[in-house]
């Protein structure tokens, strides 16, 4: 564990389910997505605690969980973190592969992240998880 520099940003903690983590792995390892640059999500699988889809608390943003959101401009959106296929040209989806779908992940309500993006960063808060799989029962969606 390295020391925290004055300048480096305060990352929260995060949760990531088995399954979620096996299955970005795969996703990542796969050719159709090489030419993408993976490595910030890289980086937050490899920070995150990896915890067995049953004992995932209820507060936390896991693939597939529908979320509300404050962005930075004061308004709130309602987004389900999806993988690349499931976005299917729907605004309310967001990719594990985008910027903000990798800043989701593992995220709590109540926790707030700036994230970079094309174009500047994202700033978002986790105002409340309308649906998550683990909590519903949905250990192998």
């Amino acid at each position: 564990m390295h020391a925290q520099r004055l300048d480096e940003p305060i990352l929260p903690a995060l949760f990531v389910s088995r399954l979620d983590s096996e299955r970005i792995e795969a996703l990542l390892d796969s050719p159709a997505f090489q030419h993408l640059d993976t490595s910030a999500l890289r980086a937050e699988l490899d920070r995150a605690e990896i915890v067995e889809p049953a004992q995932m608390p209820p507060d936390v943003i896991t693939m597939n969980s529908t979320v509300r959101l404050a962005l930075h401009d004061g308004s709130e959106r309602e987004v389900t973190l999806v993988y690349p296929n499931g976005v299917d040209g729907r605004s309310d989806r967001v990719s594990i592969l985008a910027p903000v779908g990798s800043a989701l992940l593992g995220l709590r309500v109540g926790q707030a992240i700036r994230w970079p993006a094309p174009g500047g960063s994202v700033d978002l808060r986790v105002l409340a998880i309308g649906y998550q799989p683990e909590a519903a029962g949905d250990l192998h969606r």
